[in-house]
């Protein structure tokens, strides 16, 4: 019994001995693969909108609750608009953020994080609601007017500023008023301004009740053309005769538009398969038809003011990536991490196990082949220098040689080594053996 546990405890160490190179190359193999597996992502997105009473902010609301589904929690953060966003998003205090078409990034400093696209999310219209019984279909037409162009830092101001001096309408305090949302409909009903620029979706409060208000009416530019000729992020768009209210006949007539878009932007330390989920809200969210757009048409790069983020590339493409299609978004994550994981250790694994078998018998059968190394130099020497003086030395080193023959602790499968090894050491033997007699014969015939 205890020897039967010796043989198994050799055959072990045999074993390990013929594993530990394996090992220890797989495990430098799953070192190497470990710094290319991408960290899990985090449980919480945060995206900076604009007021409570914005478009932005209604979106984000309808992506949060696609994200908690996915056990992903949006943190919604109000601002004063699309420079706010930019500068959050600079500073890492964001990760995503609603930017308006035609607002440029500003030069990043060296420290701060690259912005990237996810793409252009519906198109914003540029609203130009007025009072009076004159139509106007020309910016040129309010020069004088008190207009509100949005509160400071707000992207809304900064087009507004830009369409106006376009048109030489004097830029001055007097006349050009920080207001913006809600506030500027409220001023612009009760007659304290006359015009409002406003930049959102049709479905934004604040457009639908001045598309509502007596006496407002919406600026149709006759000049678009010539407007998205010299500002490229715009858009023309058409909002149909009736659209807003059948009954009410709003509007009364086809409006031409312009429009820029509403875009999402991104840190580049965003993680991709948040990317890839946010995509898939957006989707849904905007991918309807409505107004100014078709079934499936958003998300799209249509402003490049920012370079498009790769995954979002991929995303409009190809859809999203393969494994979330199919599995529940953090099953998704968990696989596709050790994919990575696995595949380059399969890649050892494979020519590595196939190897180690052959590995293992050369370890084996070297144990017999040191004896048989042993038994080749004793018989060369008996051949060559044997002399009745040394018998009893090669004898004695042949025993020895049987001893450790014997003593070899080798595997079921291998013993067949040992008894081929037994019959060569016979054989010696009785090389030694014929010698002896030869010599005495000899000695008997002088």
């Amino acid at each position: 019994m205890g020897e039967n546990l010796r043989t198994k405890l050799l055959s072990f160490r045999d074993l390990l001995a013929t594993a530990w190179p394996i090992l220890l190359i797989v495990t430098i193999g799953f070192i190497v693969a470990y710094q290319f597996v991408e960290p899990a992502p985090p449980r919480t997105l945060t995206i900076s909108t604009g007021g409570e009473s914005g478009a932005y902010y209604a979106f984000a609301k309808r992506y949060a609750a696609i994200l908690e589904k996915n056990g992903v929690r949006l943190d919604i953060q109000t601002s004063a608009g699309s420079l706010e966003n930019l500068a959050r998003l600079n500073k890492g205090e964001v990760d995503v953020a609603f930017v308006q078409g035609g607002v440029r990034p500003a030069e990043a400093a060296e420290d701060e994080p690259a912005l990237q696209s996810l793409g252009s999310m519906y198109y914003e219209p540029v609203w130009v609601f007025y009072r009076g019984s004159r139509t106007y279909d020309r910016l040129g037409e309010l020069a004088g007017k008190r207009i509100a162009v949005g509160a400071e830092g707000s992207g809304v101001r900064g087009l507004a500023l830009q369409l106006l001096e376009a048109n030489e309408v004097p830029i001055d305090g007097k006349h050009l008023l920080p207001l913006s949302g809600l506030d500027a409909a409220e001023e612009l009903q009760q007659g304290r301004v006359d015009a409002a620029f406003i930049i959102a979706a049709p479905e934004a409060p604040v457009v639908q009740v001045l598309l509502r208000s007596p006496g407002v009416r919406i600026m149709s530019f006759s000049q678009a053309d010539a407007y998205t000729r010299r500002f490229p992020f715009l858009t023309r768009v058409t909002l149909p005769h009736g659209v807003v209210d059948l009954v009410r006949d709003v509007p009364p007539a086809d409006t031409t538009l312009l429009a820029a878009t509403a875009n999402l932007v991104v840190s580049e330390h965003t993680h991709p398969a948040l990317i890839s989920l946010l995509l898939q809200a957006t989707s849904e969210v905007h991918g309807k038809s409505g107004f100014f757009q078709r079934t499936g048409e958003f998300p799209a790069y249509l402003d490049t003011s920012f370079e498009l983020n790769d995954d979002a590339r991929r995303f409009m493409k190809s859809g999203p990536p393969f494994l979330q299609r199919y599995l529940p978004f953090w099953a998704a994550v968990f696989v596709d991490r050790m994919v990575v994981l696995l595949l380059p250790l399969i890649a050892l694994l494979v020519p590595l196990m196939r190897i180690a078998p052959a590995i293992y018998t050369w370890r084996i059968r070297s144990k017999i082949f040191r004896v048989y190394g042993e038994l080749k130099f004793l018989e060369s020497e008996v051949r060559k220098d044997y002399t009745p003086a040394r018998h009893a030395e090669f004898f004695g080193r042949l025993d020895r040689i049987e001893e450790a023959a014997n003593n070899r602790n080798v595997p079921l499968a291998f013993t067949d080594l040992v008894y081929t090894l037994r019959e060569h050491i016979n054989l010696v033997r009785k090389q030694l053996l014929r010698r002896e007699q030869e010599l005495i014969s000899g000695e008997r015939t002088e």
